[in-house]
């Protein structure tokens, strides 16, 4: 316990006057100290000495101005603030099949929406379209298959054919028809046959380049990872101690604190199952996936640092106060200092409960205290 003298307040008793109302009594000194909580939280308090009745009595007729909070009822949580990256949701990796040389490529952060060229190779463009099943062969008309059934997805989504059925496992006219329409629009052979090498699957109907992996002039071959992209969707991933998984759960509330020291609230959308080695050395950790309330305000950054305030533990119903209305005493324990309806101030010792150190309130029991009442706290 730091005791900090810069700190240090004393209230001498003073004679009765006239203009004053004050009465002799004992001497009540308080000393600022720097309590720490069970939760860890820093706890601005005083030490009380002990009062008897009589001092007691003297407080009630103290008119000093003060500052006061409200006893409140509640649900009350501790939370533990751990590193985080923040990042784009998502990675995949494009697999091209087209061959030849490479006569355009995106850059790094560019976006790319289904419908669009992806990348060129011998001046050809490539295609992005939506979907998850890789090119694995030519496509023509008389073909059926679960990559037929993506295809006609994706033309219908993009306007191809008003007839089409998005959910057609079969390729027939009218997918010919609306290939030859997409090839027309991107400068291709209008033979109504789709090539391995003319289109890309991705599953995203949007997305973010992140890394290049080949150059204008360079050599592209079938399978090769062209390129990697992200979803659009803001993330947040954090590891935890496998003591807080079962105290964790998808829909809590978390706080994350950004790299430019603003905060922006979040809710966890996933947590892992697997422990797997923290990348602190600090024993078995498992993934907490976050998604922000408000993306915007994370801004572009990707791959940054961050920290995370999460709920461990929460306890519901019970009373709590400020952290900075909590007196030290003396004789040991804490204790509170009630106002009462006629300004009177009177000492109720308090059992500490649960702090919640984003909120700055720590849960508290004690005899005649309940909801509503006022408390002292240090003046502003």
């Amino acid at each position: 316990m730091s005791v900090l003298p810069s700190l240090a307040r004393s209230n001498d008793s003073q004679p009765t006057t006239a203009a004053t109302g004050r009465r002799k009594g004992s001497r009540r000194t308080l000393v600022a100290i720097l309590v720490v909580g069970t939760a860890g939280a820093g706890v601005a308090a005083y030490l009380v000495a002990p009062l008897d009745r009589q001092a007691k009595a003297d407080d009630t007729s103290d008119k000093t101005p003060i500052s006061t909070a409200i006893v409140k009822r509640g649900t009350i949580s501790a939370r533990t603030s751990v590193n985080g990256t923040l990042a784009y949701a998502g990675s995949y990796e494009a697999i091209g099949q087209a061959s030849g040389v490479v006569t355009g490529v995106p850059g790094a952060g560019d976006l790319r929406r289904a419908g669009q060229v992806l990348y060129e190779v011998n001046g050809k463009p490539v295609i992005l379209l939506k979907g998850s099943i890789p090119v694995f062969r030519d496509l023509k008309q008389g073909d059926k298959g679960a990559d037929v059934k993506q295809l006609n997805a994706a033309l219908v989504k993009l306007g191809y054919s008003s007839y089409l059925s998005a959910s057609s496992s079969y390729y027939g006219y009218l997918t010919k028809a609306a290939v030859k329409k997409m090839e027309d629009d991107f400068g291709l052979e209008e033979d109504g046959k789709l090539s391995m090498g003319e289109v890309v699957y991705l599953p995203q109907d949007k997305v973010k380049v992140t890394k290049v992996n080949v150059k204008i002039g360079g050599q592209a071959q079938p399978g090769m990872a062209v390129l990697t992209a992200s979803s659009l969707r803001r993330y947040v991933s954090v590891q935890i101690d496998t003591a807080y998984q079962s105290q964790v759960k998808p829909g809590d509330k978390v706080t994350i604190t950004l790299p430019n020291l603003k905060t922006t609230a979040g809710k966890v959308t996933s947590v892992g199952r697997v422990a797997e080695a923290g990348s602190d050395n600090q024993g078995a950790k498992v993934t907490v996936g976050i998604e922000p309330a408000d993306p915007k305000a994370t801004g572009s950054l990707d791959q940054a640092p961050v920290q995370v305030s999460i709920i461990t533990d929460s306890a519901r119903n019970v009373l709590n106060v400020p952290v900075n209305s909590l007196l030290a005493l003396l004789d040991g324990g804490y204790g509170v200092e009630v106002v009462g309806s006629g300004g009177e101030r009177r000492l109720v010792p308090v059992k500490l409960g649960m702090f919640d150190q984003d909120a700055g309130i720590v849960e508290v029991t004690g005899a005649g205290l309940k909801a509503g009442q006022q408390i002292v706290v240090p003046a502003s």
